[in-house]
């Protein structure tokens, strides 16, 4: 498929289905043929996630789709890729499953925590698998009004410690991970935090890295994070997709979480991701 920037408006629209009422839209063009780096910026941040089905991309190609959305930042606790060591390997085996198993957006106890990102699929088991995603802008707008206006004053802190906890406490693994932990002190993000390019609301909390609200007690904090972890993933808001292999997901890291559905321990599954740096932050 070839498509020239006079040619693409009207047919590229025909190319884009919505995958749920909250979240989402399949795009059926082929990454490995075209580069589409402004409509593709404004798909995601209108749609907040992105789906395409049978992309044949090499590791090079997977990088400069990344690319079209920001530079790439890099994780502290997962393999990469030999040549291409800005991809990142998620792997879990029979003999070393997954760990994550709850919502959570990608890396928040970063300072300023990645803009997108993206998973490509490469071995997955015959069945199960799938993946979770919600919408946190639309969270946050079906929140009670007298709820949007506490919160909204709130800080949260964030800790690779406590999202890593499981890994810190297996043999080796505080020793593993020092210097990261050494590199992501816990910090503070706002509760409600403003998209710098759609200015939407989203509620920027999770039950994975977020470990306290700063301006609560104790008590009450936890049940301030309990209203809202259950709330962000309601039914209505959020979205599952089935894997297949090739098929590659974009999503914006500042309006979403996610959550893998680890239904399939006893298989191989494989995949390759890259996440992006954020440099427009919007507290």
């Amino acid at each position: 498929m070839s498509i020239t920037p006079d040619s693409k408006n009207g047919f590229l629209e025909t190319k884009v289905q919505k995958a749920s009422p909250a979240i989402g839209a399949y795009v059926d063009v082929d990454l490995s043929q075209v580069n589409l780096g402004n409509w593709l910026r404004d798909l995601l941040h209108n749609y907040e996630l992105l789906v395409f089905r049978n992309q044949h991309l090499s590791m090079d190609r997977f990088l400069s789709v990344a690319q079209l959305f920001g530079c790439v930042e890099p994780h502290p606790a997962y393999p990469t890729v030999a040549d291409t060591p800005e991809v990142q390997i998620l792997e879990s085996t029979p003999e070393k499953p997954s760990k994550i198993e709850l919502w959570h957006s990608d890396m928040t106890f970063r300072v300023k925590p990645p803009s997108t990102t993206l998973l490509y699929a490469d071995t997955l088991p015959e069945i199960g698998g799938d993946t979770l995603w919600t919408s946190t802008t639309t969270a946050f707008e079906t929140l009670s009004e007298p709820l949007r206006s506490f919160v909204s004053g709130l800080q949260a802190e964030h800790d690779f410690a406590y999202g890593f906890r499981e890994s810190l406490e297996e043999p080796g693994g505080r020793e593993r991970l020092a210097s990261v932990l050494g590199d992501n002190p816990p910090t503070l993000h706002p509760v409600i935090r403003r998209h710098p390019v759609t200015g939407r609301s989203a509620i920027f909390v999770n039950p994975l890295f977020t470990r306290r609200i700063a301006n609560l007690s104790r008590n009450e904090g936890k049940v301030v994070l309990q209203i809202l972890n259950e709330h962000i993933v309601k039914d209505e808001h959020t979205f599952r997709l089935k894997w297949f292999p090739r098929t590659l997901v974009i999503w914006d890291n500042r309006s979403t979480q996610h959550k893998p559905i680890n239904d399939f321990m006893g298989h191989h599954r494989k995949m390759f991701r890259i996440t992006l740096q954020d440099d427009a932050l919007a507290e």
